[in-house]
């Protein structure tokens, strides 16, 4: 498996013919990507994770224990026509997959068949390449990486975004609560203090008016009085 560097981008190869294999293991080597071959659809989805609850092969022993917990698979390169699961349905098993269904698939086979490569299009595959695969349809993989590394990345970041708005949401919705609660002592406050002004507005009009009461009755009073002394 080549020595794997933080630039690298790990391919995994599936193809139940040895030879076939090798040759596109060794192009993908020659084009600095890491490269992890299987001969059936069956391995591949175990190594990526997925098992399979068909045990009509009850021989076939789980050789990628735990490897899919700690490889990152950035794309998937397999061929059509194999017994078993063929390059159809491994495409189509990946696709259904929630966890799976983002990794670029190329399909491979050696015979030209458009209903065949239609389908297999429309399912969701990036490519469709025949037989012998060449250097030059190798170049053709990284574009299929990126692209979905930078949408993968989109997603990460609209996330990101959708979680910090609702933080401020969350913020500004709470502002208007201590707003009003703020309003609220302040009118109270208002109105007390506008009730103990009235309060003693009336406790001085009160004041004023037994005040003049008990001034001028002396004063009604005394010429009535004087007015009597000096007739008597």
């Amino acid at each position: 498996m080549g020595m794997a560097t933080e630039t690298q981008f790990h391919v995994l190869a599936v193809d139940d013919s040895l030879i076939d294999r090798k040759l596109i293991e060794k192009l993908l080597k020659t084009s600095s990507y890491q490269v992890t071959t299987v001969d059936s659809g069956t391995k591949a989805l175990e190594f990526l994770g997925l098992h399979e609850d068909d045990q009509s092969n009850p021989n076939t022993s789980s050789v990628f224990p735990n490897n899919h917990q700690e490889v990152e698979v950035n794309l998937i390169i397999t061929d059509y026509c194999m017994p078993g699961m063929t390059g159809y349905d491994l495409l189509r098993k990946i696709k259904e997959s929630s966890s799976l269904r983002n990794i670029p698939v190329v399909i491979m086979s050696s015979e030209n068949v458009p209903s065949r490569i239609n389908r297999c299009l429309e399912e969701g595959a990036e490519e469709f390449f025949l037989k012998p695969v060449r250097l030059s349809d190798v170049n053709r993989l990284k574009p299929h990486i990126m692209k979905t590394k930078l949408k993968d990345h989109v997603i990460i970041s609209t996330d990101q975004k959708q979680e910090n708005e609702e933080e401020d949401d969350d913020d500004e919705s709470g502002k208007p609560v201590l707003q009003s609660q703020e309003e609220h002592q302040q009118r109270q406050q208002q109105q007390h203090q506008q009730q103990q002004q009235q309060h003693h507005h009336q406790h001085s009009n009160s004041n004023k008016r037994k005040a003049m009461e008990e001034g001028l009755s002396p004063d009604r009073t005394r010429p009535r009085y004087n007015g009597v002394t000096t007739v008597v």
